[in-house]
């Protein structure tokens, strides 16, 4: 596997599958790896990939199928690299599972669901296969303005235009920073893909026309900065985009809001409720930001925040990220990520999960019908609980 050697991982990969630690980060109860919780093999574990492409970067191994959907099931989580031991290359361990699927790209042997999605994005604009033209749709008779020179972008991304339950959520959140008072205007039917997932399933050409076109829209455009629905195109737009001189501020809804909030608006009247949060790995372990969303749901008079058992850096992932929102590599048994978080979130007793990630509302609110619990909780997003509040 040759781009592993050129970056000099081969060590990395070599000490880590001969560690495993992080399969044990709490006193040996957890693995907290949503692919392992939903396959039970260790080769679905972070070190066992390790094992596979050490394997296959020695010659061991050619590529199948089932490698191929072996890499393609690891959801991104990054959780690995929060458990890892050591600090001198744990930065590494998602850049290595993410070479290797660049590599499977390359070869031309990613899952077909993996090709689909990279066909659909590059030929529609999105893994939806829906008209641009319908892009914005979404926003329909709200009043949001389109982008000209507000403070703000606000950027919905693709889940948020197409998915229903992802809509529902894009027109919360921009209802409320409508109602906020925030300088804020949005692309509609010229918003673009941002590329997070293109880019973490290994596409890097494809990655790379994204955010060379965005940057070049939002900087014709006067954009300075960007609020965000989904934590996946926070990370790539904080991330990624500075190397493609896309600078810019990028701050994800919940922020503006907990700082809205803090400042005294809106004023809320309470709202007597149980609730849970669920931490997104992209706005949690891949960008650290766990209090924001926590300062929005305390600012609210009578709501009591339950923690779950596993939280903040210790949350257990979705499973909708690395692509398998779309893909659904990981499937939707008894064991998928997303039923045994919802169970997590039952058991704290909690009336209402709250989310701040579209695809992680998608995942969870399928949980939820599919555990049949849909007269003990109800899935909502941070902007709707607030809203109730009001």
């Amino acid at each position: 596997m040759k781009r592993v050697h050129e970056i000099e991982h081969a060590d990395i990969v070599h000490r880590c599958f001969r560690c495993g630690y992080c399969k044990f980060p709490e006193d040996y109860v957890d693995f907290n790896c949503p692919s392992y919780r939903a396959f039970g093999w260790d080769t679905y574990s972070p070190g066992g990939r390790m094992w596979l492409i050490r394997a296959w970067m020695n010659g061991e191994l050619t590529t199948t199928p089932h490698l191929a959907e072996i890499l393609y099931s690891c959801a991104a989580c990054d959780n690995c690299k929060e458990q890892c031991v050591f600090p001198r290359f744990k930065d590494y361990l998602p850049e290595i599972f993410q070479e290797a699927k660049a590599e499977m790209v390359t070869e031309g042997l990613v899952p077909p669901k993996v090709r689909d999605y990279f066909k659909a994005v590059a030929v529609n604009g999105n893994p939806y296969k829906l008209p641009q033209a319908e892009r914005g749709k979404w926003a329909q008779g709200l009043g949001l303005p389109v982008f000209s020179d507000q403070e703000y972008l606000f950027y919905v991304g693709c889940v948020g235009s197409y998915d229903e339950v992802g809509q529902k959520m894009a027109r919360s959140v921009g209802k409320l920073l409508m109602d906020l008072g925030l300088s804020v205007g949005i692309l509609g039917d010229r918003e673009h893909c941002d590329g997070n997932e293109v880019r973490v399933m290994g596409e890097t050409g494809l990655f790379t026309a994204l955010a060379e076109e965005n940057v070049i829209q939002f900087k014709a455009l006067g954009v300075k900065k960007i609020v965000t629905l989904d934590p996946h195109a926070l990370n790539t737009f904080r991330r990624d985009y500075p190397r493609f001189r896309g600078d810019f501020e990028v701050r994800h809804f919940s922020e503006v809001l907990a700082d809205r909030l803090a400042e005294g608006e809106p004023v809320l009247k309470g709202w007597k409720v149980r609730v849970t949060f669920h931490d997104p790995c992209y706005l949690g372990r891949h960008n650290g930001i766990y209090d924001a969303p926590r300062r929005v749901l305390q600012a609210i008079p009578g709501l009591e925040l339950i923690e779950m058992r596993r939280n903040r850096k210790n949350a257990f992932c979705c499973g909708g990220g690395g692509g398998n929102f779309f893909t659904d590599i990981l499937g939707g048994g008894e064991d998928a990520p997303a039923r045994v978080r919802l169970r997590e979130a039952l058991d704290t007793g909690a009336e209402i999960l709250v989310v701040a990630c579209p695809q992680c509302y998608k995942m969870l609110d399928d949980a939820l019908k599919a555990e049949g619990k849909e007269e003990v909780m109800e899935v909502i997003d941070l902007a709707e609980a607030v809203r109730r509040a009001g």
